[in-house]
């Protein structure tokens, strides 16, 4: 197969579906300058004072360290937090959604990411599901009640040289206990899932109604395969993409090799020509 003979594919498949779902793994957010944390190099890389404590990102993206070292977990978690809203959204994110504005049943997302960004890109919030949660959901770490609650009031102010949060952390209104994000962590048994399981089921229902569905999956490796096993279960018209690991079998799709945002432009334009 030639290197254009995906391409091809993927924008016939595009042309004739009636649903377009997507599913986006941290590739999709790195191409609007989200770090990648990929291995332990590309975390310290962002967060250099957490190369000084020792801390992998396993131990900082894991609830242990919000008992043991609250305002190391909250400056990471914080920093994150500040990030992603002040992010903005690359141009692929407008690319999908004039796709699926052509589409009868238009687009739904499912994503592994936290960062939110598909809903500030103007993706309706009822059409995306969060399988791993999101930062700017809030729970109780002792998960006092289930009950989950908006970060929009709170606003870090972190010590970036030392990755520490100076401002007073959010509260279990409930308990008055420390609050953490809504996101599944390593080693997460407090974890509440209501929020994530609801929005999953409204993407069930949504699958039921589309008849020729089209998977465009976007920077999902394999390390967390949880994204792209769920693209397959889909298919068998996948559109991969991924710089590194698009590789797919034939009965379940087409794979591309680029990065997330150039590769939607290239469809984009092949779609208009």
């Amino acid at each position: 197969m030639s290197d254009q003979a995906p391409m091809e594919q993927a924008a016939q498949w595009i042309r004739e579906a009636d649903g377009l779902l997507i599913t986006a793994g941290a590739g999709m957010g790195v191409d609007s300058g989200l770090p990648d944390f990929r291995g332990p190099e590309g975390f310290w890389r962002a967060y250099p004072a957490l190369r000084h404590h020792g801390f992998s990102f396993e131990e900082m993206a894991n609830p242990e360290g919000f008992v043991r070292h609250p305002a190391l977990a909250w400056g990471f978690y914080g920093h994150r937090l500040a990030l992603y809203r002040a992010t903005r959204p690359h141009d692929g994110f407008g690319v999908l959604k004039r796709w699926a504005a052509r589409m009868p049943h238009g687009a739904f997302v499912f994503t592994s990411n936290v960062d939110g960004q598909f809903q500030r890109a103007g993706f309706a919030h009822e059409r995306v599901a969060e399988c791993h949660g999101a930062i700017d959901a809030l729970q109780c770490i002792d998960a006092c009640t289930g009950d989950i609650w908006s970060a929009d009031g709170f606003d870090p102010v972190i010590d970036e040289s030392r990755c520490e949060l100076l401002n007073a952390p959010p509260r279990c209104p409930h308990c008055h206990a420390l609050a953490r994000p809504n996101i599944l962590m390593f080693g997460d048994w407090n974890w509440i899932d209501t929020r994530s399981a609801r929005q999953e089921q409204r993407l069930g229902t949504w699958l039921q109604g589309v008849g020729r569905l089209v998977v465009v999956e976007l920077g999902a490796g394999r390390a967390l395969p949880t994204v792209r096993r769920f693209s397959e279960r889909n298919g068998p018209r996948v559109v991969r993409i991924n710089p590194r690991e698009h590789a797919i079998a034939p009965n379940c799709g087409v794979g591309i090799a680029g990065g997330a945002r150039d590769t939607l432009l290239r469809l984009d334009a092949l779609l208009n020509g």
